[in-house]
């Protein structure tokens, strides 16, 4: 056996000084301390799987829009709590170019992230019906929108839609949705982890179940047109970003800044709500508050208690990256088809050493190339797997934190450098040494 490139005494002992005994469900702030602190001790630099952070530099249309509008003196004032007038012009403009599906303005309500924007969303689903106190995920998903739930208390069911896609998903979906206790469904699409793509029948699905039992679909696009088997990139032109908001109104869409601009540090994203369910009067909201439909409860009532608006300069940076890409003058696809290229030639180097893709196909088709995909090794766990690469300077997080049943670890490409390919080749193919396959 050879010897492993850190030390195992070193990784061990980390694990134990954080207190972890299961490391299959150590989170990603975890993973990623005890990975910096083995990088520091050892010298060994680690090859960062671990974190979903954008590995591009910021759109300029962003960044130059933003400094404008903070040397025109607007940080010394409150945004309007429903949004920047420029931007939900632009957001729903952009919903237009690239999903295909027409959206008011005033259903386009700019958010701290799409992460505030799912919290908000959650409170407010959760309110509607008094019987109606659940939170479905098709799961894997990501693990912070259930934290969330927890930190509100709001209870949620899940499954792992791996044995579930195609024609199975209508009988599973259902299964939950006829207990009538399900305010609302949540999806990513591409999904994080497994980069799976809901396609047009299982979204059809997913919306006619939703309006049959009364529950908001919240569709996550975080990874907006990463979908790179298709040409999403021009804009009022299919093919689009697949959506459910085609098969229901009941919905509320969620487009991130982070990933698709790599404008993840200044927390901005934008909630589409349906034109129908922005407008629609639940009689338990109307009650709690002042008479006020769904929409005007979410932004005037939700947003505002939790931060009373978005960052000001921010919408104005958000506007115009979303313009510029409705105008074809910023195509946003070209940027981020990195992601593609990185998990290409990380996934053949994994499949060279014994590993396996584990969502490896999607339905009739291989996974698409994107920026996560999902590993596994014969005869390992998730928990061993990503403790053992830990050995090799390679960290990544469990499949089983994000609701899936698989055993294997997610995979981020976000970080990696052509630079570290060489590193990655070697590294694993000391780790079949040392694990050879029975």
């Amino acid at each position: 056996m050879r010897n492993t490139p850190i030390d195992k005494g070193l990784i061990d002992g980390a694990i134990d000084d954080f207190g972890i005994k299961d490391f299959s469900r150590a989170t990603i702030r975890e993973v990623k301390a005890i990975a910096a602190f083995a990088e520091k001790k050892s010298g060994v630099e680690f090859i960062k799987m671990e974190m979903g952070i954008p590995g591009l530099p910021a759109a300029a249309v962003g960044t130059e829009a933003q400094i404008k509008a903070l040397g025109s003196g607007i940080a010394n004032r409150y945004p309007d709590i429903q949004g920047l007038p420029e931007l939900k012009i632009a957001a729903s403009q952009f919903v237009r170019a690239f999903i295909g599906v027409d959206i008011n303005e005033e259903g386009c309500v700019p958010v701290c992230g799409s992460m505030q924007g799912t919290y908000a969303a959650f409170l407010t689903c959760s309110q509607c019906d008094v019987k109606k106190d659940t939170v479905l995920f098709i799961d894997p998903g990501f693990p912070v929108q259930k934290m969330q739930l927890q930190v509100m208390g709001v209870k949620y069911e899940t499954f792992d839609v791996y044995d579930y896609r195609g024609d199975k998903l209508a009988a599973k979906l259902e299964s939950y949705l006829e207990k009538g206790n399900i305010c609302a469904i949540i999806y990513s699409n591409p999904n994080n982890p497994s980069w799976i793509c809901f396609n047009d029948d299982e979204l059809k699905v997913i919306g006619a179940l939703a309006d049959r039992y009364g529950a908001v679909v919240i569709e996550d696009l975080a990874y907006f047109a990463m979908d790179f088997r298709k040409d999403l990139s021009r804009p009022f032109e299919p093919p689009y970003q697949s959506t459910v908001a085609r098969y229901t109104d009941n919905y509320i869409i969620l487009i991130s800044g982070s990933k698709a601009f790599s404008y993840a540090g200044e927390r901005i994203g934008v909630a589409c709500i349906g034109n129908g369910l922005f407008y629609c009067h639940y009689p338990l909201l109307s009650e709690r508050y002042d008479g006020l439909p769904f929409g005007l409860v979410y932004s005037t009532r939700m947003l505002y208690a939790l931060s009373s608006g978005t960052s000001h300069s921010a919408q104005f940076a958000m506007a115009a990256m979303l313009k510029a890409a409705s105008e074809g003058t910023f195509d946003f696809r070209k940027e981020t088809s990195v992601y593609a290229e990185r998990a290409k030639v990380m996934k053949e180097i994994f499949l060279r050493h014994g590993f396996y893709i584990v969502y490896a196909n999607d339905l009739d088709e291989p996974i698409a190339d994107g920026f996560y995909f999902t590993i596994g090794y014969p005869g390992m766990t998730g928990g061993r797997l990503a403790h053992e690469l830990l050995y090799y300077g390679v960290s990544a997080i469990c499949l089983v934190t994000t609701g899936s049943h698989q055993e294997g670890l997610r995979v981020c490409t976000s970080f990696i450098r052509e630079s570290q390919y060489e590193a990655l080749e070697k590294r694993m193919a000391i780790f079949r040494e040392n694990n050879p396959i029975r």
